[in-house]
């Protein structure tokens, strides 16, 4: 049985980082399932992490093991993701939010 098939209807969560002077590619420091993913997310909102919320991506993430980079097939979608937490903070520092 696959990690996937077993996560189903499992909440999911991953936090990725991006350090283009370490890695060709954001890298996966963080990934968990129901109460583990719960704790990441908690995690990140106390310490002022923008949560990107998409169950799809997040589900993928999760088959990734810590450390490694997200795969080539993920880019657009991570860059997606980092374009739209990028807008939404400078929304915010703007007070249009």
């Amino acid at each position: 049985m696959s990690k996937r098939s077993r996560n189903f209807g499992q909440q999911a969560a991953a936090a990725l980082k991006y350090n283009p002077d370490m890695s060709y590619a954001p890298v996966v420091v963080a990934s968990g399932l129901g109460e583990l993913a719960k704790k990441i997310i908690n995690i990140a909102d106390e310490n002022g992490v923008p949560v990107y919320r998409d169950d799809s991506t997040a589900a993928l993430l999760v088959m990734l093991n810590s450390g490694e980079c997200i795969p080539v097939e993920l880019y657009k979608v991570i860059a997606a993701i980092y374009a739209e937490v990028v807008y939404s903070a400078n929304d915010m520092k703007k007070g249009k939010v």
